[in-house]
């Protein structure tokens, strides 16, 4: 099973953002800047957390956004589920299944109970599993954040 980058990538912010200071708004520029990763990217991601309750977000100059509930309230196999675009693992997991051996293969069943497996243990954790380390977090997220950048040779 891989997660896509889309669910990655929403994982991470939400770890960003429970590493914070809730009374302080965090932005796409810090995050994409910790994360290395592209600002459209992460403001379609951002847009999609809040619209499925996960952050709040604060519109205007002086804007940004938070988590929207505790990170001990943010169940890591729901996120997974509402932001994975599907869990094919193999075509037979389709709807319009072509593979000609479907009629008589085991094989979906079993590729399915693995997929519930993995789903199962995500659903063990919560986000505040992954920042109760949250004072290291925010040290390793502040010096990335302070970092000069390396001249050019």
């Amino acid at each position: 099973m891989r997660l896509t980058s889309y669910s990655d990538y929403s994982l991470r912010v939400l770890i960003y953002l429970a590493s914070q200071d809730q009374s302080k708004l965090s932005n796409i520029k810090e995050i994409s800047e910790v994360y290395q990763l592209s600002k459209n990217h992460l403001m379609k991601i951002v847009y999609n957390l809040g619209k499925l309750g996960y952050i709040e977000t604060i519109r205007g100059r002086n804007g940004g956004f938070r988590l929207a509930k505790p990170p001990a309230e943010i169940n890591v196999g729901e996120l997974v589920r509402k932001t994975e675009e599907d869990f094919y693992l193999v075509e037979c997991f389709k709807d319009h299944d072509n593979c000609v051996i479907s009629p008589v293969c085991s094989l979906k069943f079993v590729l399915n109970n693995a997929l519930d497996a993995f789903l199962k243990v995500l659903d063990q954790y919560t986000i505040a599993d992954f920042s109760e380390n949250k004072a290291m977090l925010k040290a390793y997220f502040d010096s990335v954040k302070h970092r000069e950048k390396e001249p050019d040779l």
